[in-house]
């Protein structure tokens, strides 16, 4: 089995997040896969950010949604870097992209890139929307995703279920909410099971002793101590 390192926007933990810098850093440290963020912009294009707002990781203000991509590129997404567009990405790295979406429409974009430029092989997608996935996998026939959760949202469903029911080949949970009950459940359905926020050392041998399928972390020496093959 293969552990795999999946890098939380590039590796956020020492380069700005969702940036082409982190990106490329991510891939030179050997992560394999690369996880980022995607919003659409004013105009509908497919931009690199993780919240619906640009105040907290650039240093303009306002709803990406209100933004052109011209206005975007003016901002500083931190040490100098604009905001990437995700075919900037693509060009930019070659290791596989997991690329979460918020919303239907921003899935719409994408799916009509990945069916395009046929993408199926280097981008996997991602949502903590059961629906948006659901969806996703209607647009494009096969496309791998994931299903980002919580443990505690409420939800009458099993995690599982709603994995199962959105077409997601793998559910990611924040590892200090995993349980080895939960990972077990996954397992028994032929689903695939990874830890997010895996930022400590301590916190990789909890993954390994839950026997997980991998993690997304911010920081490279993650990946140095935890790829493994069993």
């Amino acid at each position: 089995m293969t552990f795999l390192t999946i890098g939380h926007r590039g590796v956020m933990g020492v380069e700005p997040e969702n940036t082409l810098r982190s990106f490329v850093r991510a891939e030179r440290c050997g992560m394999d896969v690369i996880a980022l963020d995607l919003q659409l912009s004013k105009d509908g294009v497919l931009v690199v950010l993780h919240d619906p707002e640009v105040d907290r990781t650039t240093d303009g203000s306002g709803a990406v949604a209100d933004l052109t991509l011209s206005a975007l590129r003016e901002l500083d997404a931190g040490q100098g870097e604009r905001v990437p567009v995700f075919e900037e990405v693509l060009e930019a790295v070659r290791t596989p992209l997991q690329a979460s979406v918020p919303d239907r429409a921003t899935a719409a974009v994408l799916a009509d890139l990945v069916l395009r430029s046929d993408l199926s092989a280097r981008v996997e997608v991602a949502s903590f929307h059961d629906e948006v996935l659901a969806e996703t996998a209607r647009l494009v026939p096969g496309v791998r995703s994931t299903l980002y959760a919580d443990a505690h949202t409420g939800h009458r469903r099993s995690i599982v279920d709603r994995a199962l029911a959105a077409g997601a080949a793998t559910v990611a949970l924040n590892i200090r909410e995993l349980t080895l009950e939960t990972v077990e459940s996954v397992h028994a359905a032929g689903l695939r099971v990874t830890g997010r926020m895996v930022d400590t050392l301590e916190l990789l041998r909890l993954a390994r002793a839950l026997e997980l399928d991998g993690v997304a972390t911010g920081f490279p020496e993650i990946r140095s101590t935890g790829r493994f093959t069993a």
